[in-house]
């Protein structure tokens, strides 16, 4: 299986990158074929412009969809958006590791998202949902919170982290095809001492090794 991971972290010494060595390593311990884009050591550029591609449509006025359906037609990504595509396109599975920042994710990888999703390669011309360009291939959020679980509950006074991830599951995974995994979330990291942080570690490992038998997620109507 050929997997795509995503790091979305400014410090690669958090937890959140020790999460990001750890499934590199379990997925390929695993069998699995890994490609990687840590987003802040890439030095990605996350604003969308005219520097997205190589190709113009329309000299006078920017519209970014527009653009983006003559770029596909003609091959005029820019090459880091290419690049990035084309990691999605061969990925069987892709995996976002991120801290949930202000009940989303870090600007750097919405901003990879806006300038990866682009309409002609990765969704439009009826291309959603169960019909979408990823259809057949996988994903999964794999986060860390600044808060305990019970923040996180439905009654909790964050509110249910189900809806707080629907617009990620929902509106930019399974809207272009991806079937979704259930999250994998570790709830206050910074709290935790050492040997904890080692524990969730460890399960991140064992789950990464049976990750290609597991069960696809509704999040149609959650």
């Amino acid at each position: 299986m050929n997997v795509l991971l995503v790091l979305a972290h400014p410090e690669r010494r958090s937890f959140n990158g020790a999460m990001f060595d750890t499934a590199e390593a379990a997925l390929r311990e695993a069998g699995h074929t890994v490609v990687t884009s840590d987003l802040y050591r890439m030095g990605y550029n996350p604003v969308s412009g005219r520097h997205n591609f190589t190709s113009v449509k329309d000299a006078g006025y920017l519209k970014l969809q527009i653009e983006e359906l003559w770029a596909a037609e003609t091959g005029g990504f820019a090459p880091d958006v290419e690049a990035e595509i084309a990691k999605v396109e061969a990925a069987d599975l892709m995996i976002w590791q991120f801290p949930m920042w202000w009940f989303g994710p870090p600007a750097i990888l919405k901003g990879w998202v806006d300038r990866t999703f682009a309409m002609g390669r990765t969704y439009g011309n009826g291309r959603i949902y169960d019909a979408g360009a990823f259809k057949g291939k996988r994903a999964l959020l794999s986060l860390t919170t600044g808060g305990p679980e019970a923040a996180y509950a439905k009654d909790g006074f964050n509110g249910d982290l189900t809806a707080i991830l629907k617009p990620m599951h929902r509106g930019m995974l399974n809207f272009t095809g991806f079937s979704v995994l259930r999250p994998h979330v570790v709830y206050g990291p910074v709290r935790a001492d050492e040997a904890q942080r080692q524990t969730w570690l460890a399960q991140w490992t064992q789950r990464l090794h049976s990750i290609a038998t597991e069960v696809p997620i509704d999040v149609g109507r959650y």
